[in-house]
């Protein structure tokens, strides 16, 4: 016997929707290990420490693993529906939340933004390569919006089955190339560990702009705590699902960079990657996976490039509509924001992240500006930041919240690892705002921008969410007068 759907306007979403696979490949889609491979590889063996690169992946899947610890610990006792918000709320307090909560929907939608933009530059190449037909990025884009929002109103396993195909081609692929290069032994100086993976190599060169790519590769992880809401058993699901990505991602992201610089050879990765930056950076990774699977494996990957960023920009979509929704439910937003549909999606949400994301890219669609240069570049790099700030803020509220709550005996796990996060997160933030140029591409003006644009945005929306609350609370007083009366 099925049961019925709600049919009137409802507050709540799915129950017990998802499990640890489906959250893992919501994940998985938001970290797009193909976008991460082809857009970052070039960038962090060329200007970063070469052949040392993979390296530096594995460090960085270390220290997140590290902020992870806490992470997953405080997800027991704390509901964490509503992301970073609820967290940071358990430990430092509802007005410190809500900076949380719009540094995050600043940095989810910033980085959708710029997945936009890759996909747009990307998509209109394919077609103009393959129907010949002319059509511009910001059109594109425009049509990619409706159909996220689209998948946006429907129930939350239909999101997590699409990704799961999307996410494994794109990872089929990638595997495919890995196991040609050692099958094929094509790689000329064979497979040196040491030479990516010593601690010579990892410190060689600029170790700080490799990390910096290795953090923007794996970005995303923490919104296992979103879906909190919607899984089965949260207390099991999501410490499960992020160690699970966390993990997943790391190793493979260290593998296929290791098996792409075996490919080149150790001594001669960083010349080869700085020659591809002059033309298309792509080609770092393309070139390789065309001369080992064939040319037709070059074209696929090409494709598969944007499914990879069509599944990334339906994860942050998703996400930030339930950042809309939790926000909303706790009267920090309008209570219609929390509104859900007959599938319990929060469709309202949905269509203001759809109408945001929009205007966020207004500037960049009008003018016609580049859109890899511009809106991937320094959207992407301003995302990055934001997060690593999260990042910060959830530690300190996990440490804050177990002396407080003495309902877990680890100090490692409640006090040690999170107070090491927040040192190791602080150092990844000076190496991001010092390279910051490097990673967004853009002017001095134009980062200095984008970097005071966070503080400021946040403000304003703190300010936005007090006054909402306040108005709720004005009119609770009321409703309770009235009543008494």
């Amino acid at each position: 016997m099925s049961v019925a759907e709600p049919t009137g306007p409802t507050t709540a979403l799915r129950k017990d929707a998802v499990g640890v696979v489906g959250i893992l490949f919501f994940v998985l889609s938001a970290q797009a290990p193909l976008t991460g491979i082809v857009g970052a590889a070039a960038l962090a063996v060329a200007l970063g420490n070469g052949a040392g690169a993979p390296g530096a992946y594995l460090v960085v899947g270390l220290v997140i693993i590290l902020f992870a610890v806490g992470f997953t610990t405080i997800t027991r006792y704390v509901d964490s529906v509503g992301g970073f918000y609820a967290l940071i709320r358990a430990g430092l307090g509802v007005s410190v939340a809500r900076v949380g909560s719009w540094l995050a929907l600043i940095t989810y939608n910033t980085i959708q933004a710029a997945m936009y933009g890759l996909f747009g530059a990307t998509a209109s190449g394919l077609i103009a390569r393959y129907l010949h037909v002319d059509v511009a990025w910001w059109v594109v884009v425009l049509a990619t919006v409706a159909l996220v929002y689209a998948f946006g109103r429907r129930n939350i396993e239909v999101g997590a089955r699409v990704m799961a195909v999307l996410v494994s081609a794109e990872v089929a692929i990638l595997l495919a190339f890995a196991i040609g290069v050692i099958a094929q032994g094509s790689a000329p100086h064979g497979f040196d560990l040491t030479a990516s993976f010593g601690p010579h190599a990892v410190t060689a060169g600029a170790p700080g702009i490799a990390v910096l790519f290795a953090i923007a590769s794996m970005f995303g992880f923490e919104s296992t705590a979103i879906y909190a809401g919607e899984a089965r058993e949260p207390q099991r699901t999501v410490p499960r699902a992020t160690y699970l990505s966390v993990s997943l991602i790391a190793v493979f992201f260290a593998f296929i960079m290791w098996v792409l610089i075996s490919y080149y050879g150790a001594g001669a990765a960083q010349g080869a990657a700085l020659d591809t930056l002059a033309t298309d950076p792509g080609n770092f990774v393309l070139g390789p996976v065309s001369s080992v699977l064939g040319g037709w494996a070059a074209d696929l990957t090409s494709v598969l490039l944007c499914t990879s960023l069509l599944a990334g920009l339906l994860a942050f979509h998703n996400i930030v509509n339930r950042y809309l929704h939790a926000m909303a439910e706790h009267d920090e937003l309008p209570r219609r924001l929390c509104r859900t549909n007959r599938h319990q999606a929060p469709a309202v949400a949905a269509a203001v992240q759809s109408i945001t994301v929009v205007l966020v890219m207004a500037w960049f669609m009008i003018g016609d500006k580049n859109p890899v240069a511009t809106l991937f570049g320094w959207l992407s790099g301003q995302a990055v930041a934001a997060l690593v700030v999260l990042y910060v803020l959830v530690s300190i509220s996990i440490i804050r919240y177990f002396r407080s709550h003495r309902v877990h005996s680890n100090a490692w796990s409640t006090t040690v690892a999170p107070a090491v996060s927040v040192v190791l997160m602080l150092g990844e933030l000076f190496i991001i705002v010092k390279n910051f140029q490097t990673l967004t591409g853009g002017s001095q003006t134009t980062c200095e921008v984008l970097l005071w644009s966070v503080p400021a945005v946040t403000l304003l929306g703190w300010l936005v969410s007090t006054a909402f609350k306040r108005r709720a609370r004005s009119g609770a007083v009321e409703v309770a007068v009235e009543t008494a009366a």
